[in-house]
C-alpha cells in the first residue's frame, strides 16, 4: 500500500467499479433561490440529506493514522482545545495577556455559553480538575446546584411522567451552580483581573458571530422541541426571543446570533463577581422570574449556593494514573471500566477488534450496574467509593466476562454494609492545566429563561431517582446526580492528559476509550479522539436518562469507521447492535510533554463538533 494504515486493507476486488462512478445516494440540491437567512446559499441544503457515502473516506495522510482528521497543534507556553474556535481563540488571548490556565478556562467557558448555547451555559453546573504545578497536586472543584428547598418529593412524584421527573420546565430546575465555581476557582488560581475575563464574551454577545453548523442545527432542533405540545414548560416566549432570531426558529448555519441580554448580565457579574448572580440583581430578577411562572426556585436557595473543593480518586492503569471526580458524578464509572478491562490483554486483542470492543462494553456495563444503584450525592448518602474502586472488586467483576458470549442478565456488586454538555482543556506557561467541563444537561437544558437575563436554565434536577430508598432518591436541597465529568491522566507524577469526552452516558466510555486508545493501542492525542468510538445504551438508571425498549442486554452502536468484520463477529455473540446517531460525544485534549527541559503542549479537538485546538 502507499501509506501505512491501523485498519485492514480493502480487498483488491473492492476497488473495482460495478456499475458506473456516479451511482450511490445523491444529496438534495439547494434551492434555486437565495438562502434568505445568509447571503451566499449552500451548495447542500443544511440538516437534509447529507453526503453521506459508505463507500467514500476522508483524504489520505502523508503520516499517522488513516482515520486521523488533522495533525495536533504544538506549542511552549499555552494550549486551549474547545468545542468553538472563537472560544478556543479567547482562551488563547486570555494566556497571553498573563492570565493562569484557570483565568483563560472562565473566559472559554463564558464565551461556550453564548457561542455553543446548546450545551452549556450560566444555567448550569460546572465541575473542574486543577493541576497546580506549584504544589504538583491535582485539585478537584464541585460547582453543582442543589434543588429547591421549597419544593417537596410529593410534589416532585404529582409531576412525574413515567416514574420520572420530566426532562422540562421548573420542577427540573436546579440551582446554577457555574458563576460560583468560576468564582471559587479564580480566588484561588487566577491572576488577571476578574472583569477581564468577561471581556470577549461582552464584546461577541452585543457585536453577534456567525453559529456554526453543528450548533445552528441544534439550537433549531431544541426551539422546535421546546413548542411541541404536552413537555410542561411553563413559557416559551423568553426562549424563543433569546434563540429563535427573526422567525423564532433559530439560526441559520452561518447566520449572525446577537444576545445583548446576555452581555448586560456578564456586565453585572463582571462588576459585581459572584454575589451579583447569587445575591444581587440577578438573583432578585430570577426569584421574581420563577414566582410569575409557578417555578419553585428562590433567592435563598440562590444565596445560600457554594461550590467545594474535593479530592480527586485515582487508579492505575498500565502504568498511567487516571483521575476522576466523586461528589454526586458518574467520574468513578471510567476507573471501575479500567480497572476491570486491566485483566485482559486489550493490546493483543487488537485495535478496533470485536473481542476488544466486546470486552470493553461487557465491562461498561458492569460498572453502569453499579453507577445505578450507588452513586448519588454523598452529603445525603454513604457512597462506597473507595469499595468500588478497589483492584480487588475488579478482579471479581472481571471474572465475569465470557470474550465469546454476553453476560446476562447484569446486576450490581454487593457493597460491604457499611453503607447536552460542553468539554474544554487549557494550559499556560507555568504548567498549570486545567480539565472542565460545563452543561445544561440535556440540549439547551429546560426551555425557561428568566426575564432579560439572555441564558437558559438547567434541567439537572431530570436524573433525580423517585425510587424509595435510592441514593439518589429526590430532596429539597440536595444534588442532582450529575452526568458531566473531566478527565486527567499523569504518569510518574507529572501531568500527561487533560481530556475529556461530553456527552450524558457517553462520558464514562468515551473517556475509557481515550486512554485505552492512547495507552494500549499508542495512538497519538488527535488520532485516539478521531478514531472510531462505540456507544452502549440501555443499562439499568433509575433517573431520566433511561433507553426504554433496548431489551435486556441494551444497544451497541458503532460508528461508521468500526470493520465490516468486527460489526459481524459483534452480532455473531449477541450484541444487539444500532445505527450511529451522533450519540458518541466530543473531545479535547491538551497533553503536557517534555523535550528534555522544555516543557512541549500538544492540543487536540473533536472532528465531531465545531471547535479547534491552538497553541502558541
Amino acid at each position: 500500500m502507499r501509506r501505512r494504515t491501523l485498519l485492514a486493507a480493502v480487498p483488491a476486488a473492492a476497488l473495482l467499479p460495478t456499475a458506473g462512478l456516479a451511482e450511490g445516494p445523491k444529496p438534495k440540491a439547494a434551492p434555486a433561490t437565495p438562502n434568505p437567512d445568509v447571503s451566499t446559499p449552500p451548495v447542500w441544503e443544511a440538516g437534509a440529506d447529507r453526503f453521506v457515502r459508505p463507500d467514500v473516506h476522508g483524504g489520505d495522510r502523508v503520516v499517522g493514522a488513516s482515520f486521523a482528521s488533522r495533525t495536533a497543534a504544538y506549542g511552549l507556553s499555552g494550549a486551549a482545545g474547545t468545542a468553538h474556535p472563537l472560544a478556543t481563540q479567547a482562551g488563547i488571548d486570555i494566556l497571553k495577556r498573563g492570565g493562569s490556565a484557570v483565568d483563560a478556562a472562565i473566559a472559554i467557558n463564558a464565551c461556550l455559553g453564548l457561542l455553543e448555547p446548546t450545551a452549556n451555559g450560566i444555567g448550569g453546573d460546572v465541575y473542574a480538575m486543577i493541576w497546580d504545578p506549584k504544589t504538583k497536586k491535582l485539585a478537584g472543584l464541585a460547582g453543582s446546584g442543589k434543588s429547591p428547598r421549597g419544593l417537596d418529593l410529593a410534589t416532585v412524584r404529582s409531576r412525574a411522567k413515567g416514574g420520572t421527573l420530566p426532562a422540562y420546565g421548573a420542577i427540573s430546575v436546579s440551582v446554577p451552580g457555574t458563576v460560583d465555581g468560576w468564582w471559587t476557582m479564580h480566588q484561588r488560581y487566577g491572576k488577571l483581573p476578574w472583569k477581564e475575563l468577561f471581556e470577549p464574551v461582552i464584546a461577541h454577545a452585543e457585536a453577534g458571530t456567525p453559529v456554526p453548523d453543528m450548533i445552528a442545527y441544534y439550537i433549531r432542533r431544541s426551539l422546535a422541541g421546546f413548542r411541541q405540545p404536552g413537555r410542561g414548560i411553563e413559557e416559551t416566549d423568553n426562549a424563543l426571543h433569546t434563540y429563535g432570531l427573526n422567525d423564532g426558529k433559530g439560526p441559520a448555519a452561518g447566520q449572525v446570533f446577537r444576545n445583548p441580554d446576555l452581555a448586560r448580565t456578564f456586565r453585572l457579574i463582571a462588576e459585581g463577581g459572584r454575589d451579583a448572580f447569587y445575591t444581587g440583581e440577578i438573583a432578585r430578577t430570577i426569584d421574581a422570574y420563577f414566582k410569575r411562572i409557578g417555578g419553585w426556585l428562590r433567592y435563598e436557595d440562590l444565596a445560600t449556593h457554594k461550590s467545594e473543593w474535593i479530592e480527586p480518586h485515582k487508579t492505575g492503569y498500565r502504568g498511567t494514573d487516571v483521575y476522576a471526580l466523586g461528589a454526586n458524578t458518574q467520574g468513578i464509572a471510567t476507573l471501575q471500566m479500567l480497572n476491570i478491562l486491566e485483566h485482559f490483554d486489550l493490546k493483543g486483542a487488537g485495535f478496533q477488534s470485536p473481542l476488544s470492543i466486546h470486552l470493553q462494553a461487557e465491562a461498561k456495563r458492569l460498572a453502569y450496574e453499579d453507577r445505578a444503584r450507588y452513586y448519588a450525592d454523598p452529603h445525603f448518602s454513604n457512597v462506597p467509593v473507595e469499595w468500588l474502586i478497589s483492584k480487588e472488586y475488579a478482579a471479581e467483576r472481571a471474572k465475569l466476562i465470557r470474550p465469546d458470549r454476553l453476560l446476562s442478565p447484569v446486576h450490581p456488586g454487593q457493597a460491604p454494609s457499611h453503607g447536552d454538555t460542553t468539554y474544554f482543556s487549557c494550559a499556560d506557561k507555568d504548567g498549570m492545566m486545567v480539565s472542565m467541563i460545563q452543561s445544561n444537561f440535556r440540549g439547551m437544558g429546560s426551555g425557561l429563561v428568566a426575564d432579560g437575563l439572555g441564558f437558559m436554565f438547567q434541567d439537572r434536577g431530570q436524573l433525580f431517582s423517585l425510587q424509595d430508598g435510592h441514593p439518589n432518591i429526590y430532596a429539597p436541597g440536595k444534588r442532582p446526580f450529575q452526568t458531566i465529568i473531566p478527565g486527567f491522566a499523569a504518569r510518574g507524577q507529572v501531568p500527561w492528559m487533560s481530556f475529556g469526552v461530553m456527552g450524558g452516558d457517553m462520558q464514562p466510555q468515551g473517556q475509557a476509550q481515550i486512554v485505552i486508545n492512547r495507552v494500549d493501542y499508542g495512538l497519538e492525542i488527535q488520532s485516539a479522539g478521531d478514531s472510531p468510538r462505540w456507544h452502549h445504551e440501555g443499562s439499568s438508571q433509575s433517573m431520566g436518562e433511561d433507553s426504554p425498549g433496548l431489551g435486556p442486554n441494551g444497544m451497541l452502536r458503532l460508528e461508521s469507521g468500526v470493520p465490516e468484520a468486527a460489526r459481524r463477529r459483534l452480532a455473531e455473540i449477541g450484541w444487539t447492535l444500532g445505527e450511529p446517531d451522533g450519540g458518541f460525544g466530543r473531545y479535547q485534549c491538551v497533553e503536557h510533554r517534555m523535550d528534555g527541559d522544555t516543557r512541549v503542549y500538544a492540543a487536540a479537538s473533536e472532528m465531531r463538533a465545531d471547535g479547534c485546538a491552538l497553541a502558541y
